[in-house]
């Protein structure tokens, strides 16, 4: 499929037609826009919106009034194409702080190199209860230096509310938790996630990383989902390029702070 049309299909299927990615959570379709509402360390934001210069200023405001209300901070996440082209501009006014932007990728998970192999001594080990979870914290708090609690806190959510939709993996080196990523499956879609990729310093260069692509497409073709997708940082975009990623468009999340 070419790129343009991937990225049409995307935009269907996850931000137009999203569903709630957590327990607690609700999905919203209120005028020109999605969004997504739940609890404090859920994701919260808009997924998508097709505004235009005569209704956008009018709803990033009903978007700052209904998280205040709520007295949740929120993301708004804006992609290059979505419209009008000074959306940024003026979420920028309105008091949103953009972050790093990223680069939307995906691939035919069916197409990804089948089996990488792992650095000797280092095993995958499936996320299924409190004592991963508490591994996967740890692996991102080491490798990006964050409080990454609140990811723990969705694993946990989400292991509970329907396990069989997160599949998160460690890698494990004479017990020690070294990288760790998940996968995100969207029933009733084409796509898979790949989000939350990390590894510690002192592992990296070795092809955790590749490694743990290649092990969430396998997952994600086997449970019928053709496509599996990444919003890359530019560390990662090389890699992913030569694994077949094909670049779709640019995301950059602007965040607003009640």
């Amino acid at each position: 499929m070419e790129p343009r049309h991937l990225r049409d299909l995307y935009d269907l299927q996850l931000r137009r037609e999203a569903r709630p990615d957590g327990p607690g959570c609700r999905v919203e379709r209120v005028g020109a826009l999605v969004r997504q509402t739940g609890p404090a360390h859920a994701w919260n934001g808009v997924l998508w919106s097709g505004l235009d210069a005569s209704d956008a200023d009018g709803a990033v405001a009903g978007q700052i009034a209904h998280y205040r209300a709520a007295g949740l901070s929120f993301e708004w996440k804006l992609y290059a194409h979505d419209t009008p082209a000074d959306l940024g501009d003026r979420l920028l006014a309105a008091g949103f702080t953009p972050e790093e932007p990223e680069t939307l990728m995906a691939a035919e998970a069916a197409d990804l190199p089948p089996d990488v192999p792992l650095p000797e001594g280092v095993e995958l080990r499936a996320v299924t209860d409190e004592s991963g979870v508490r591994q996967v914290v740890e692996v991102h708090e080491r490798a990006f230096g964050t409080d990454s609690s609140h990811i723990g806190r969705q694993l946990l959510d989400r292991l509970a509310a329907d396990p069989g939709t997160v599949p998160a993996v460690v890698a494990v080196a004479a017990g020690e938790p070294v990288s760790a990523a998940r996968l995100d499956l969207y029933p009733g879609t084409d796509f898979a996630g790949l989000y939350g990729g990390g590894t510690v310093e002192g592992w990296r260069g070795r092809g955790l990383y590749r490694a743990l692509v290649s092990h969430r497409a396998r997952v994600a073709a086997a449970r019928g989902h053709r496509y599996v997708q990444v919003d890359a940082a530019d560390t990662s975009r090389p890699i992913l390029r030569r694994l077949g990623f094909l670049p779709l468009t640019t995301t950059t999340p602007y965040v607003y702070e009640p």
